[in-house]
């Protein structure tokens, strides 16, 4: 049954959803760096040890491997972690846990355990931070077997996908846009809504299609937008769900315009920007009227916040990508 629609920022969304998904399952466990009566450095765990006590959301020590190494034993044992690294480089030294253990156990026993548990990694620019507070680290988990990987873009995929990742029996890598945590929208929690594995079209379009995913939506839109003030209609897709990728939603789309760029703040190269080109390539190529463009961060370490705004894709990358594309009426 609906409920009266809430205006949230993403940060108030993630919120309510680890309250309620809480509130209707004992099995669910928060914890991380700060996470507990700090309420975490966004303050996305605010008030959840206030109102389940240190037992369900508690702080840790200072050890990504560690907290991942518990989420295991936990899951073992029935329970549903929900852990946070704090910030997307601190997760590193987790890697081990996670591509070794976390993504393999189930497999590992051929289904006799599972790993019901959901890493909440804040990632990517925006935020003027420095380097290890800024990486898109999506490629690394979305290239491990045995991992579901999901960004949302706003505030009601924030908490839906959360939702649908905490009830998930496998483990899910649930990328948090930091520059998206305080924009707003409108929703209604109990509405249904695309689940993970769904890509959705967020605008329309005839020309061409922009592909984007998590902190580059926002971008892709707004360079829709000027688009349309020069008398282009750019289609606008965001992917949600990394692993698994929607190949129908995602291809329908550039079949549809004959044209597709993808946006995405990650380094380009062997990135998920790569992998949704070449994708798209391979089952869209007879309906393609121009190679699939790439508009991504580039290849180098995270630069200082003076320089960020030259790494990250803007508008005027992404609409000079549009132009590179054959348009054959203009010939």
């Amino acid at each position: 049954m609906a409920t009266d629609p809430t205006k949230l920022t993403m940060a108030q969304a993630l919120n309510r959803a680890l309250r309620d998904a809480m509130a209707q399952d004992g099995t669910v466990y928060v914890f991380g760096e700060d996470v507990g009566p700090l309420g975490g450095v966004f303050r996305i765990t605010d008030g959840l040890t206030a109102e389940f006590g240190e037992d369900r959301c508690f702080d840790t020590p200072l050890a990504e491997s560690g907290i991942a190494g518990l989420a295991v034993g936990m899951a073992m044992n029935g329970m549903r972690p929900v852990i946070e690294m704090q910030f997307d480089a601190f997760a590193y030294p987790a890697f081990e846990q996670v591509v070794s253990h976390i993504a393999k156990l189930r497999n590992r026993t051929r289904g006799r355990v599972s790993m019901p548990i959901v890493i909440r990694v804040p990632y990517a620019g925006g935020i003027g931070g420095v380097e290890h507070h800024c990486d898109s680290s999506e490629a690394y988990y979305a290239h491990t077997p045995g991992l579901k990987v999901v960004t949302p873009a706003t505030p009601a995929d924030a908490y839906h996908l959360l939702r649908e990742a905490i009830a998930s029996d496998d483990p899910v890598v649930f990328m948090e846009p930091k520059k998206l945590y305080w924009a707003k929208e409108e929703f209604d929690p109990a509405a249904p809504r695309p689940g993970i594995g769904t890509a959705v079209v967020r605008r329309p379009g005839t020309d061409a299609t922009l592909i984007a995913y998590g902190p580059s939506v926002p971008t892709a839109l707004e360079a829709a937008e000027a688009a349309a003030q020069e008398g282009r209609s750019l289609q606008v897709v965001d992917v949600r769900s990394i692993v698994p990728f929607d190949d129908e939603t995602v291809c329908a789309a550039v079949r549809s315009t004959g044209r597709a760029v993808v946006v995405a703040e990650a380094s380009g190269f062997a990135s998920v920007a790569s992998e949704i080109a070449a994708r798209v390539t391979e089952r869209c190529f007879h309906s393609l009227a121009a190679p699939v463009r790439r508009v991504t961060g580039f290849d180098i370490p995270f630069p200082p916040p003076k320089l960020e705004r030259h790494q990250l894709p803007s508008v005027d990358r992404v609409l000079d990508a549009v132009d590179d594309l054959q348009w054959e009426d203009d010939q």
